[in-house]
């Protein structure tokens, strides 16, 4: 959901005035981090600048506007529209969704049960809000080649942090659940445990994630998978970031029910994925059909290759 009131309506009025130039910006936009007693820092995709008191943006730090810890409540309790305990159990994790899909990661003080799990968090100081870009058709070139005879195939995206491995990832899901020249639209089960993928707000998807596609936000993949499986009856299962044998075997049992796949996974090519235990079993096993990895070029993400199920450069068709 582009739409850059969405990110003034996370300040209170008294503050939007201040964001007026960074917003004309905004489709570089990617971060605001607020700290109390230090510099407004705001990153764009053409590097890091500082907000001043008359909200322009400088890379000067002598002229950079700090934030009080009294704003920063404010703009907290406008978050969490007055109500921060509705939001508790996204908090503990440490971040929640905003409206318009924008994550707002959150650190302060945090309050421990008895056996020590976080409850939530309280006397917030930092504020990280990372601005949602859904990016339609990043994922146009790439679709001829996970599809087979006009079946799809399930897929492993591969990339370091930052390359743009849940961008893709969103738009192939919307663009397999609407179908079109390569295939017919399906059902897609998303498990979104950090809501990055949907960017659920209230159980709403604010990114468009296709016609057919239901969302389980914020649950753990291992145990979201099989609840999908059970509720919704996907065709396919998308997940972001595999982590550990008990993500892969959510995987095998998924795949036992004759669901697709669409995942992705940290790793800067295929040798140091395949230094990943679990991940060396599900290659072994021909879990995927496809695998996709990514990198960054010039500052931009960019597919640095597509691969078959015998990891031979694959070009689709």
């Amino acid at each position: 959901m582009e739409n850059p009131d969405s990110i003034l309506c996370l300040f209170p009025p008294y503050l939007r005035p201040l964001w007026g130039q960074a917003l004309k910006e905004y489709r570089g936009l990617e971060e605001i981090r607020l700290r109390t007693g230090r510099q407004i820092i705001v990153r764009l995709r053409a590097g890091e600048y500082f907000l001043d008191g008359q909200g322009n943006l400088t890379r000067e730090t002598g002229r950079a506007r700090g934030v009080s810890g009294e704003e920063l409540k404010d703009i907290w309790n406008q978050i969490c529209r007055d109500s921060p305990y509705a939001y508790e159990d996204e908090i503990r994790q440490g971040f929640l969704t905003a409206a318009g899909g924008h994550r707002v990661g959150v650190a302060g003080q945090a309050v421990l049960e008895g056996d020590g799990r976080v409850r939530t968090m309280k006397h917030i100081a930092s504020l990280n809000i990372r601005v949602a870009h859904e990016k339609k058709g990043a994922a146009d070139r790439l679709l001829p080649s996970l599809y087979e005879k006009g079946r799809l195939c399930s897929t492993l995206l591969v990339s370091p942090p930052g390359c743009g491995k849940t961008t893709f990832l969103r738009d192939i899901v919307r663009q397999v659940s609407d179908g079109g020249p390569q295939g017919e639209g399906l059902t897609v089960g998303v498990v979104d445990e950090r809501s990055e993928i949907a960017g659920c707000y209230m159980g709403v998807a604010q990114n468009d994630v296709g016609m057919r596609t239901d969302v389980l936000d914020a649950c753990p993949k291992v145990y979201g998978m099989m609840m999908l499986i059970r509720s919704m009856a996907p065709q396919v299962v998308a997940i972001d970031e595999l982590d550990g044998k008990e993500d892969a075997e959510a995987l095998r049992r998924v795949a036992s029910c004759g669901c697709k796949i669409l995942a992705t996974v940290h790793g800067t090519d295929m040798e140091d994925v395949g230094k990943k235990a679990f991940m060396r079993e599900l290659l072994r096993e021909g879990m995927f059909s496809r695998y996709i990895v990514l990198r960054k070029k010039d500052g931009c993400p960019e597919v640095a290759g597509i691969y078959d199920e015998e990891m031979k450069p694959c070009c689709g068709g």
